[in-house]
């Protein structure tokens, strides 16, 4: 799982300093977490996917937000 994580974590990395921007980021991260669920028992796969239809721009929003307080 670490291994899949520094994977994950690294293309993120990559994605950030070939000039794409946050939204790309974040779409490429929430893609890369569905796929991990539908490898997870079907029994856990509503948990891992719950939350993962949020917009970025629901994300950002919460994000500002939690930032000012």
């Amino acid at each position: 799982m670490k291994i899949k994580l520094g994977l994950v974590v690294l293309a993120a990395a990559m994605t950030v300093v070939s000039g794409c921007s946050n939204k790309a980021v974040y779409q490429n991260l929430q893609l890369n977490k569905k796929q991990e669920c539908r490898r997870l028992p079907l029994t856990e796969y509503d948990d891992c996917m719950r939350g993962m239809d949020q917009s970025y721009e629901e994300y950002e929003r919460q994000r500002q937000q939690a930032t000012k307080q």
